[in-house]
């Protein structure tokens, strides 16, 4: 993800209590009434937009980008999941040739994120370009049969799926941060569990047919929905910036470092942490309706209905964490979220029954997209205005994890005949990383006592 999207995430925080004192009519003390009435003094000019109007603008923004990741990502990255019981089922690839798939995929949005900083383009124009791209790749997909190009267009997709999700957000969060309305925020990382959902219901009522079908369908439906929201992105290019008032105060919240070396520690160890939810949440993933289809009864309607639930939860946990307090502790934040989906992928392993992947699905969905503002945020903490490529190690990270997942995955259950083992395996990378996460608190606690 590109660093610049969290800086404006948190900028966008501190304009909330502006927001909230206005609508609710609370009293305002007169010094920070003068102070409010300052920083908002550009909005008073004539012709400013209505409270109401600037609602309006900031729903239709929040939910154009929320539809753009859900094509994007739900479609572009994650429609592969429920197709792919449907691939294997017609004879299009086999389990190994799933996993190869899976991992050009990752493979191709670990080089979109890492090169998005050499791109010179509007965020606007990359939007539209990735839309149309995730279209035509889609349907790539829906014809032929030849595994190199299949490979070819999953590298590919990858590559623009990262690149229009950074574009996309970036020009999201800047076009909220205008409107003053950062609660539309998490709406917009709502969106690629939207697509999950959709794509994951859809793929279950598809359940016997050929995959290419599905394929065509998703491409189409993407289609219609790219036409839906073009407008919205052809708006203006954002003029800018964040309030003075709101830049200072935003420097003030920003120590600078006074111990470089553990500072340097602790960000090497972030890279290195941030990598285990990659590699241990793609297993289930990617996976998910083969396994519970394996485990399960035959003719059981549950197998294609957990995906879905993933999606479910990753929304929930998309607009939840948006929410929690700024000062909570990053570090802890993230062994949280690693034990959550170690305990979900737990719950799938000891009761392999509806309710046991019901519970899994859930826990795995739920941090999902927290994990990812958590490390980018103590990113933040580390290296403060600097911190883009520590957060651009971190990225490379998390998609080295989620290319390994898949590989490692596939010849262990070739071997042992069952997905148990690669379970296993995810499961304990999550609570390595976890444990780090907590180790990494421990010391920092350790140093401030001593100091």
């Amino acid at each position: 993800m590109d660093s610049q999207l969290f800086i404006f995430r948190e900028r966008l925080v501190k304009l909330r209590w502006k927001r909230s004192d206005f609508r609710s009519g609370r009293r305002v003390p007169r010094a920070a009434h003068a102070a409010m009435s300052r920083s908002d003094a550009p909005s008073a000019v004539a012709g400013a937009p209505s409270v109401d109007d600037t609602d309006r603008r900031a729903r239709a923004v929040a939910l154009a980008c929320m539809v753009g990741l859900a094509i994007v990502l739900g479609v572009g990255r994650f429609a592969f999941t429920p197709l792919l019981p449907l691939m294997l089922a017609d004879g299009s690839i086999g389990l190994k040739a799933g996993g190869w798939l899976a991992s050009a995929n990752y493979a191709g949005y670990f080089v979109g994120a890492v090169s998005c900083a050499a791109l010179r383009v509007a965020p606007a124009r990359m939007v539209r370009v990735g839309l149309v791209a995730t279209v035509l790749l889609t349907a790539a997909m829906g014809v032929g049969h030849l595994l190199p190009v299949w490979l070819a267009v999953r590298f590919v997709a990858g590559v623009v799926s990262a690149w229009t999700f950074v574009f996309m957000s970036q020009w999201g969060l800047r076009r909220l941060a205008e409107l003053v309305a950062p609660e539309w925020s998490g709406v917009i990382y709502a969106g690629p569990g939207v697509g999950i959902v959709v794509t994951g219901l859809i793929g279950s009522a598809l359940a016997g047919q050929r995959a290419a079908s599905g394929w065509l369908g998703f491409a189409a439906l993407s289609a219609v929905l790219s036409v839906a929201i073009w407008r919205t992105f052809g708006s203006a290019p954002v003029s800018a910036a964040m309030p003075p008032a709101v830049t200072a105060r935003h420097a003030a919240t920003v120590a600078a470092p006074h111990d470089a070396r553990r500072h340097r520690a602790d960000a090497a160890w972030l890279v290195v942490l941030y990598g285990m939810p990659g590699f241990g949440y793609i297993i289930t993933a990617t996976f998910l309706p083969v396994i519970a289809r394996a485990a399960l009864p035959a003719g059981s309607p549950w197998p294609d209905l957990f995906w879905p639930m993933f999606g479910a939860a990753l929304i929930v946990g998309a607009v939840s964490a948006s929410r929690l307090p700024g000062h909570w502790d990053n570090r802890l934040l993230l062994a949280a979220g690693c034990a959550t989906q170690a305990l979900g992928i737990a719950a799938g392993i000891v009761w392999p029954n509806a309710a046991g992947f019901s519970v899994g699905s859930l826990l795995l969905g739920l941090p999902f997209t927290a994990i990812t503002l958590f490390a980018m945020r103590e990113a933040r903490r580390l290296h403060g205005e600097r911190a883009a490529g520590l957060m651009g190690y971190a990225t490379a990270s998390y998609g080295v994890g989620q290319i390994a997942g898949p590989l490692v995955a596939a010849p262990l259950v070739a071997r042992y005949g069952s997905f148990t083992p690669a379970l296993w395996v995810a499961a304990v990378a999550l609570l390595a990383g976890a444990a780090g996460f907590v180790a990494m608190t421990a010391v920092a606690g350790a140093h401030r006592r001593r100091a």
